[in-house]
């Protein structure tokens, strides 16, 4: 589907929580913002493998800060990183949350941004998306059915 970047802003609301996450071969990590990118949690990230365990733990991590949060609506935002994320992109499609995609050479060539350094930290990425999200700089993303195993 095709947004203007107006819509692509748009997408994130008061009700809405915006969730970064990094993509890792065996381990992700997560972050929680609001609409305003405050920090939901009191860690700095949350983690979960990639696996049908990781995620369901993943699931239950962000549907406890949605009640918490008195929030109705999850974006969730990823570089998509090799072949890992998509056993990740199956299992948010099918529990109805909405996953959507940063590009990876703008993830490269931003990160000296916040602080002027060029280390790529798994915080510091997660603090990107967010705002990437925030600003509606996203692709959209549909599972394509020749991409997902069953």
């Amino acid at each position: 589907m095709n947004y203007t970047q107006n819509e692509k802003i748009e997408q994130v609301t008061d009700s809405t929580i915006v969730v970064g996450v990094d993509i890792g071969s065996q381990i992700h990590y997560a972050r929680a913002f609001d609409n305003r990118g405050r920090e939901l949690t009191k860690i700095v990230f949350f983690s979960f493998h990639n696996d049908l365990e990781g995620f369901n733990s993943f699931n239950l991590w962000v549907e406890t800060l949605k009640t918490e949060n008195n929030k109705t609506a999850v974006l969730i935002g990823c570089e998509p990183t090799g072949h890992y994320w998509f056993a990740f992109a199956k299992y948010v499609n099918d529990h109805q949350k909405r996953l959507v995609m940063v590009n990876p050479f703008s993830v490269k060539k931003i990160k000296e941004l916040d602080d002027n350094s060029p280390k790529k930290t798994d915080s510091k990425i997660l603090k990107q998306l967010q705002n990437w999200l925030w600003r509606g700089d996203i692709q959209s993303h549909t599972c394509q059915k020749a991409f997902m195993p069953k």
